[in-house]
């Protein structure tokens, strides 16, 4: 009897480990944010007509709801909010702003383009072009793109179209130092006159993977020609280096799509500083 109480508590002992020690790997990460999000697809007709044209607008949104941090958890949800629907909406909570969000959206489809509308018809526009002119559609989807130790990175991926040949559609990247509550900038990664440098670096590394020589032959692609090649702060940081992320019309026409350069840790040893150790989250 006395044999097998001492092996049911070791077997207690062991397991007690095993779970303190399952605990405090799910919890590294700084505030042990937990994450869920939001969607909507709305449609709505002009006049509430299902016979004429509408406007989609569909949301995805993701946003922090438990961490052992509730000052962060609200601190990052504003700035996810800011950063997807705009500083007016910063301090609701999520469900209300996307709900006032969507509100506005159709409101002011219908209240622009109605009279538009009223009148195309009165002068017997075409119906196929008017149904195309009129048709729009909006996208706004998020996510956490990474969250490890002091680091978040969240995706926001918008894309429009309002009539025309096109729509737009573009990405953007926050960076989110957990410790401070704020963004990383490049300020905050590189030494003092880091500019120009990385920008030679740059303009290597997609020549690189474009397979040429020379900055005249990207340029020939199409690089370069709708704006100068220069360090964005539209960037993501990951294990394997920092991506620097051109959107359509940034620095090339729309056809080619949006632009990704990624330089690897090492190449940028010389350059990067780092004060604040944020890279020390993810360096391999």
């Amino acid at each position: 009897m006395k044999k097998q109480t001492v092996s049911l508590l070791v077997l207690l002992l062991a397991a007690s480990g095993f779970f303190f020690s399952c605990g405090n790997t799910m919890n590294k990460n700084t505030g042990a944010l937990e994450f869920d999000s939001i969607q909507v697809n709305e449609t709505a007709h002009l006049f509430g007509d299902t016979a004429k044209p509408a406007c989609n607008l569909v949301i995805n949104f993701a946003y922090a709801t438990r961490s052992s941090d509730v000052k962060l958890k609200d601190s990052l949800n504003t700035f996810f909010l800011s950063a997807c629907f705009g500083d007016k909406y910063m301090a609701m909570t999520p469900e209300e702003a996307i709900k006032k969000y969507t509100e506005k959206y159709v409101n002011d489809y219908r209240k622009d383009l109605e009279p538009m509308y009223r009148k195309d018809e009165q002068d017997k526009e075409d119906g196929a072009s008017m149904e195309a002119w009129y048709s729009y559609y909006k996208g706004i989807e998020s996510n956490i793109q990474l969250y490890i130790k002091n680091l978040l990175v969240y995706r926001i991926d918008y894309n429009e179209y309002t009539g025309g040949a096109h729509g737009i559609y573009m990405s953007s990247f926050l960076n989110m130092d957990l410790r401070t509550l704020s963004p990383v900038r490049l300020d905050d990664l590189f030494a003092s006159d880091y500019k120009d440098a990385l920008t030679d670096l740059l303009w290597n590394q997609l020549m690189a993977d474009n397979k040429v020589a020379t900055r005249q032959e990207l340029e020939d692609l199409g690089y370069a020609t709708t704006g100068e090649l220069e360090p964005t702060e539209n960037f993501y940081l990951d294990p394997e280096g920092i991506t620097f992320y051109y959107n359509v019309y940034d620095i090339a026409p729309y056809v080619m799509g949006p632009v990704k350069i990624t330089l690897p840790y090492e190449a940028m040893q010389h350059l990067l500083s780092d004060d604040n150790g944020i890279l020390d989250s993810i360096k391999n």
